[in-house]
């Protein structure tokens, strides 16, 4: 939030509330084997949304981002992503 604003939009729909990507930090590995870059694997950010299909395009020891196949709604801070594979 590099301006500090709050956006407000109408509508579920609305192309403000879709996001083709995300930055995670605070990072927990199953078994602490990070994921194989440029692999596509499922990502949810909410609890009963579908699998999104996603690549971990960018791997650091703090930080991740993560790109998906299709925008994503309503991917906000400070929520938890969780990455599948997808097999």
């Amino acid at each position: 939030m590099a301006k500090n604003e709050l956006i407000v939009v109408q509508g579920h729909e609305h192309p403000l509330l879709l996001s083709d990507g995300l930055k995670a930090q605070q990072l927990t590995w199953i078994d602490n084997e990070e994921p194989i870059t440029n692999w596509v694997y499922a990502a949810k950010t909410r609890y009963r949304q579908p699998d999104a299909p996603c690549e971990i395009d960018q791997l650091s020891k703090e930080e991740v981002t993560i790109n998906f196949g299709q925008k994503q709604w309503a991917v906000t801070a400070g929520q938890s992503a969780v990455v599948y594979e997808s097999n």
